[in-house]
């Protein structure tokens, strides 16, 4: 307790000694000139700042620069206000060997996978997922004239393509296949797919074969199929890496490619996975349908590609072909598809040589890709009731497909009473589906 009072009165002699140094120290200060002063304080910031960020990085003995491996670091300052980011760059070297500096690879804005650039890693396991084919698909169009010819299929022959992963094949999908053969039983179809010429592949079709149908699924020979016509160089330079795939999905473009040149060397009828087919097309030739009609010229004002019927090495098909290889653009939605054969068919209408007939909207579009939830939703009311009824009717009597616009219309759910309701139980053969997931 005595050493604690004289410690604290001990204190309290030496404050006024403090404070003579304190005002001796100012006054000092304010003499000085005033550019000596401000190198003072530049000093003072000068140590100050090397304290807070100098990093001391401990090496080994044994360091050398050779044997340091790439990698990644967060390193937190000391000032816990900033952090550095050392990406994949050159491993640490000696000051004597400084090489010139190199643009980062990061950026401070962060990055949206669902709007931005693809990641290489991504786009090359895409290609190689799309263009790479096992040695028996160069049997393709062997393959395929014996299908043709052993089954015996009454015409039309359809062609389905499905570049994509088997798990996404889905009942939409299957759907899809029941209302062909619900309107075409002695019909045979044609999947081009990786995926589907599988194990899985086959067990997934199995119900369609065990109920007597035509269908085969086959790994596509692009090479093969696409020989002796304007795709082939293109696709030649697609697999060298000189055309340029984009961001739009290389499957669905190859989809636009594919089912133009199978109908150019098979001929017959191509449909998307997700049109569902409502009445035979046995007397429908060298068609295609409108998407859309200009309201007051009562002309199409744009087609569409997701049902093609053709006779075989049609010309118009060899001039969609060529379309696609001289003007591909892998980064517009839409341009070598719907955009692409709508351009064709604006030049060549009138032209002779080209025999074919544009369809009006309700044949194979009765519901524009806007609308289309229209189909799904039930009843609201008795108004609502009475004009689900009444384009229902409509699309029975004058549509010959339905195109469902799975880009819309994926995570839609069927409604009880809904039109989308009615169309798959007419359409459906075998009817197990789960309605809200379809």
């Amino acid at each position: 307790m005595y050493q604690s009072s004289k410690l604290y009165s001990d204190y309290l002699l030496s404050l006024p000694c403090l404070s003579h140094r304190k005002r001796a120290v100012s006054a000092f200060l304010f003499c000085l000139p005033p550019s000596l002063f401000a190198l003072l304080l530049l000093f003072l910031l000068a140590c100050n700042g090397f304290s807070v960020f100098y990093i001391d990085v401990p090496l080994p003995s044994n360091f050398s620069p050779e044997r340091v491996t790439r990698e990644k670091k967060v390193t937190w300052l000391s000032s816990s206000l900033m952090h550095v980011v050392k990406e994949e760059d050159p491993p640490l070297i000696l000051k004597t060997h400084l090489p010139l500096l190199h643009k980062p690879y990061f950026s401070a804005v962060p990055i949206n996978r669902s709007w931005g650039l693809r990641p290489k890693g991504r786009l090359g396991r895409q290609k190689s997922m799309v263009l790479n084919v096992v040695d028996k698909s160069r049997r393709f169009s062997a393959e395929v004239k014996e299908f043709f010819k052993n089954s015996k299929c009454k015409s039309p022959r359809f062609f389905m393509t499905w570049i994509s992963f088997i798990e996404l094949f889905g009942e939409r999908e299957l759907l899809s296949i029941e209302s062909l053969f619900k309107s075409h039983p002695n019909a045979c179809l044609l999947i081009v797919s990786n995926s589907l010429d599988s194990r899985t592949g086959r067990l997934l079709l199995s119900p369609f074969l065990d109920k007597g149908f035509k269908l085969i699924a086959l790994k596509p020979d692009f090479d093969s199929i696409f020989k002796n016509t304007p795709a082939k160089p293109w696709f030649s330079g697609l697999k060298k890496g000189n055309v340029d795939a984009g961001e739009v999905s290389l499957g669905q473009n190859l989809s636009n490619l594919l089912r133009l040149a199978l109908l150019y060397k098979f001929g017959g009828v191509y449909i998307d996975a997700d049109v569902m087919v409502l009445k035979s097309f046995n007397k429908l030739r060298n068609v295609i349908g409108a998407q859309a009609i200009d309201l007051e010229t009562k002309s199409w004002s744009r087609l569409n590609n997701a049902v093609l019927i053709f006779d075989k090495q049609h010309p118009l098909l060899y001039k969609f072909i060529q379309e696609f290889a001289l003007t591909f653009n892998g980064n517009k939605w839409g341009h070598n598809g719907p955009y692409l054969v709508s351009r064709v068919v604006s030049r060549v209408s009138g032209r002779p040589g080209y025999n074919f007939t544009v369809l009006p909207p309700p044949v194979f579009y009765p519901v524009d890709w806007s609308r289309i939830q229209s189909l799904f939703q039930g009843p609201r009311n008795e108004v609502h009731s009475k004009w689900l009824c009444q384009k229902l009717q409509h699309i029975r009597r004058q549509s010959f497909a339905v195109h469902l616009w799975n880009r819309q219309s994926r995570k839609l759910i069927v409604e009880e009473g809904s039109i989308m309701d009615q169309i798959m139980s007419d359409c459906c053969i075998f009817c197990n589906f789960s309605r809200p997931s379809l």
